[in-house]
């Protein structure tokens, strides 16, 4: 009793901080946690138009299904599994260097210029980065192509944008192009809480700039980027559908589908939604252990972890 009357203190002075904090809970418990109730459908013959829970258990049947089919799930976590690396490790490692390099620009105005430049595509939508990228990148009409036959490089367009060899060195690009100002604004932050003597005293033992980077700013910024790396490895198995489904085409698609394609090709198209679902537990079950097995040997080899 004393436990809940001290609980029921602490709501009542504290009764404004919850309710502003109702409204995002509420959309967090409506958005995330009530359709985790749609899970059934990978343990039962759910077919659309019919209630769900009304469906036949069918336990691990379609589990079986997507194991059974090897060769489609391997060839699906190659693509998957390696754009996303490249993309995780090419989008903080570019983005630690950018911030570095930003952070020893003297002039305020040129720093914040091109830290807002930077900025501003993590704030467009996939639809207009692909709008973007198809002008440079056509085929034909790509101003890229364009240039490059008119400098008499190539006789013929470069199909950036169809040809399985170009996939995965496009997605990563597209990638650092759209996140790299987010990323290199985390990195400033951190670079801003280093202690100035340290630069100080580093200056007087007769470092020069590089020096100060490589034996200050560098060190202090790889938890940092051991932090991020190991909150990033959880979601190697899934992947932005937006980017993939306007960037995928009947040409590339070999090396473009992942998972998140092939589970809305199931689910939504050929309305195989036990199949889908079941695909869909199994790589968040992936991506789950993934996240713990990291986080464990970087807790046992750095002695730090996010849990």
């Amino acid at each position: 009793m004393k436990k809940r009357s001290v609980l029921a203190k602490r709501i009542a002075r504290h009764k404004i901080v919850y309710l502003m904090l109702l409204p995002g809970f509420l959309l967090t418990a409506v958005l995330h946690y009530a359709p985790m109730g749609g899970l059934y459908m990978a343990f039962s013959d759910y077919k659309i138009g019919r209630p769900m829970f009304s469906a036949n258990f069918a336990g691990f049947k379609y589990f079986r299904e997507v194991l059974s089919d090897s060769t489609h799930m391997l060839h699906l976590l190659r693509n998957t599994v390696v754009m996303n690396v490249l993309s995780l490790l090419t989008n903080l490692l570019v983005a630690l260097l950018f911030a570095i390099i930003l952070n020893e620009v003297t002039k305020s105005f040129v720093k914040r210029t091109v830290q807002t430049v930077s900025f501003m595509p993590f704030f467009l939508s996939w639809v207009i980065v692909y709008n973007f990228f198809q002008v440079f990148l056509q085929t034909e009409a790509g101003v890229i192509n364009m240039v490059l036959r008119d400098w008499g490089v190539i006789t013929q367009g470069i199909p950036f944008l169809t040809a399985p060899q170009y996939s995965w060195g496009l997605v990563v690009f597209a990638n650092l192009w759209k996140s790299l100002g987010y990323n290199a604004v985390i990195f400033l932050a951190s670079i801003a809480g280093i202690d100035t003597e340290l630069y100080e005293a580093a200056y007087i033992d007769g470092a020069d700039r590089l020096q100060r980077i490589q034996y200050v700013t560098l060190p202090l910024l790889l938890p940092t980027l051991q932090i991020l790396l190991i909150l990033n490895v959880g979601w190697i198995f899934m992947s932005n559908f937006d980017m993939y489904y306007l960037f995928t085409n009947s040409m590339n698609r070999p090396t473009m589908e992942v998972f998140d394609l092939f589970i809305y090709r199931y689910g939504l198209r050929q309305l195989n939604f036990p199949y889908a679902t079941a695909v869909g537990i199994l790589r968040s079950l992936a991506g789950v252990i993934m996240l713990v097995l990291v986080n464990g040997v970087s807790k046992r080899l750095q002695g730090s972890s996010i849990a």
